[in-house]
């Protein structure tokens, strides 16, 4: 009876805190709601038994990319009124990808439940609980049978992080920026220039 409750009490903060993110007005108290979301998705794991998913998700998720969020956000100055002047132009192509994702996830739930035998086909064998750590089964599990699809998010995310780097660093006007090679070439009589001043005409 505790476990169901403490079950419910989680998942409802959890799915609460994932409204208020959208839903909040101010973009610091979405951040603060994620954060709130994340730690409630911690005690499921907690729940679950994967004690060791749930310290990721608040040493990374937490401590790292939700304290980083709220940073930008609290730092820069963005105009959030003129971001969402472009709403609606960019709602049907929201709407599109987001039916594409619920019509993969009745696919993947409903196939499930239509085709029980289906399961056991993409499932591994599990260790006995008291013979295996959670953390030995997951990095057993991650490294041997799904190493290819570990190695193929790693690329993705690699890909994602060059391309925020190259479009942080376009060109703009009015911005100087380093220019290593134009450092290096420099040469002593580009950069120091003798002048005589006579006795009287100085500055």
């Amino acid at each position: 009876m505790i476990h169901a409750l403490t079950f419910y009490m989680f998942a409802f903060f959890a799915v609460a805190s994932g409204v208020l993110v959208i839903s909040a007005r101010n973009p610091v108290h979405s951040v603060l709601f994620l954060i709130l979301a994340f730690f409630n998705a911690a005690g499921l794991f907690v729940l679950l038994g994967a004690e060791f998913l749930a310290m990721i998700l608040v040493i990374v998720y937490v401590g790292a990319v939700a304290v980083l969020f709220l940073f930008v956000v609290m730092m820069l100055d963005i105009n959030f009124v003129e971001l969402r002047q472009g709403f609606l132009q960019y709602l049907p192509t929201g709407v599109m990808v987001g039916l594409v994702l619920l019509i993969e996830l009745v696919v993947i739930v409903g196939g499930h439940t239509m085709v029980p035998e289906a399961a056991k086909h993409g499932l591994r064998p599990m260790p006995p609980p008291g013979q295996v750590s959670n953390t030995q089964a997951l990095g057993e599990l991650f490294y041997t049978h799904y190493i290819y699809l570990f190695q193929a998010a790693g690329m993705i995310l690699l890909v994602a992080m060059v391309g925020a780097i190259v479009l942080t660093h376009r060109k703009r006007e009015g911005v100087r920026k380093q220019r290593i090679h134009d450092q290096v070439n420099r040469r002593v009589e580009d950069s120091i220039e003798i002048v005589k001043v006579e006795p009287g005409k100085g500055i």
